[in-house]
């Protein structure tokens, strides 16, 4: 069955919540490629702002957003921040369907992708948020 175009969730933005930081990447209109596309500092920029600015300068269809699971598959306190961040910003931008995808490896997935490429992970902080973004757009796209 070929998808409609016209209901495709791509372009997605993928989004890794953390306390100090958000990173952000996108998939390409096809759902093919995902890439980094910024990390945003939460003491310097509204996050909700800023993720509504991109999502419509990207005409993105989809939100994906990383949840925080224990080992165990259960949600704890971090899961409970993202799920509130989600919240507010479905109710931001409520057109967009928003899901979450299971990210609890995905930050050392990115940092171990990152050390093969040579990019020291103490030095690379915002690019590891950005490449977390991007794994869990790799995930999200390989369950859909």
């Amino acid at each position: 069955m070929t998808p409609d175009p016209h209901h495709s969730p791509h372009p997605a933005l993928g989004i890794d919540h953390g306390d100090a930081r958000i990173g952000v990447a996108a998939t390409d209109d096809f759902g093919i490629l995902a890439h980094p596309v910024e990390t945003i500092d939460q003491a310097r920029t509204d996050a909700i702002e800023r993720l509504a600015t991109l999502a419509e300068a990207r005409r993105i269809r989809t939100l994906v957003v990383g949840l925080p699971l224990r080992m165990d598959g259960t949600e704890g306190a971090s899961a409970d921040k993202v799920r509130s961040f989600a919240a507010k910003l479905h109710a931001r931008i409520p057109t967009l369907p928003l899901v979450f995808v299971d990210e609890t490896l995905t930050t050392s997935t990115a940092a171990a992708k990152l050390r093969e490429v040579g990019r020291n992970a103490r030095q690379q902080k915002s690019i590891i948020d950005q490449a977390a973004a991007v794994e869990i757009l790799n995930l999200w796209m390989g369950e859909s």
